[in-house]
């Protein structure tokens, strides 16, 4: 790809922005219905409303702009997703599934946070003064969103963890029983043989 001005940076930037919003209120519902905890749950809906406004905010951009914000796939989006279906399938206890979960947003959040602070400063290089508020109110919001992830995290989440049970528990309590049914069957054996003899 030949970039040729700072302008078209930004649109670049701008539509990459667009694709990875639009991948991620696809994906978003998907984290609700794994996510346990009621406190996850909210703050993943929330942002799922965010996210949304965000997608308008970047088309009232395009029009300020003249420009298109569709014609781009976000890969990067595209591989921080996969991830998170893959911590969404993780085998433990429910508070280690949504400790997953979490590190997964936030990876996106992170991403995002990074993609609309470039954009941002672009939009200053440019002096495009509406873009740069549209852009620094969705900034605000991704670091928002991160910070309110951290804080379920530690106030929801982690807490959980020392009160749950190993998540094989109850196999280990299987496997224990049928222990003492062996160890009692080998001894009434020892008995019976002593006594014939």
């Amino acid at each position: 790809m030949k970039v040729e001005s700072v302008r078209q940076l930004l649109e670049e930037c701008l539509r990459d922005l667009y694709n990875a919003e639009t991948q991620l209120t696809k994906a978003l519902p998907k984290m609700v219905k794994m996510a346990t905890t009621m406190e996850l749950k909210e703050a993943l809906s929330s942002h799922l409303e965010e996210t949304e406004e965000q997608i308008s905010r970047l088309e009232q951009i395009g029009q300020i702009m003249d420009t298109k914000m569709t014609g781009k796939k976000c890969k990067a989006m595209a591989g921080l997703l996969e991830e998170g279906k893959e911590a969404m399938e993780v085998e433990a206890i429910p508070a280690i599934v949504d400790l997953a979960i979490i590190g997964a947003a936030q990876k996106v959040e992170h991403y995002e946070i990074s993609g609309y602070g470039t954009a941002r400063a672009l939009a200053e290089q440019l002096e495009l003064d509406d873009v740069v508020q549209l852009l620094t109110e969705t900034l605000q919001e991704e670091s928002d969103a991160d910070e309110k992830l951290t804080a379920v995290c530690q106030e929801a989440v982690v807490p959980m963890i020392s009160e749950a049970p190993p998540l094989d528990e109850d196999e280990d309590e299987d496997d224990a029983d049928e222990d003492d049914e062996d160890d009692l069957e080998t001894t009434a054996s020892e008995t019976r043989a002593k006594s014939r003899r």
